[in-house]
């Protein structure tokens, strides 16, 4: 299943070479304004769709691919952030906090 994300990843990284004439996700990664406004709004869109209890999948799918445009276009690699949530693992969300906070 995660083959997916994986997949999703290297088309994002793919897209760096196409033309913003045949790609949107080049329009993304080369306008972070646009990539920014995108995340948060299909963060919205999929609030109010769990709120609706109507296209919960299809817009988690939406925060998924923008939200990877988005990190891709500021130089964050998603296999850090997996690394960072793998480093967490078996850590209390609370204690992780307090953590940071020192």
């Amino acid at each position: 299943m995660f083959e997916v994300l994986e997949e999703l990843i290297k088309t994002v990284r793919k897209r760096k070479n196409a033309s913003t004439d045949e790609s949107y996700t080049k329009k993304l990664l080369e306008d972070k304004n646009l990539c920014r406004e995108k995340v948060m709004e299909e963060i919205q869109e999929l609030i109010e769709a769990l709120d609706q209890q109507k296209n919960q999948i299809h817009e988690a799918a939406d925060v998924f691919y923008h939200l990877l445009a988005l990190l891709e276009a500021n130089g964050v690699k998603a296999e850090d952030v997996m690394q960072e949530l793998k480093k967490r693992q078996g850590v209390s969300g609370l204690v992780e906090k307090a953590n940071r906070q020192k």
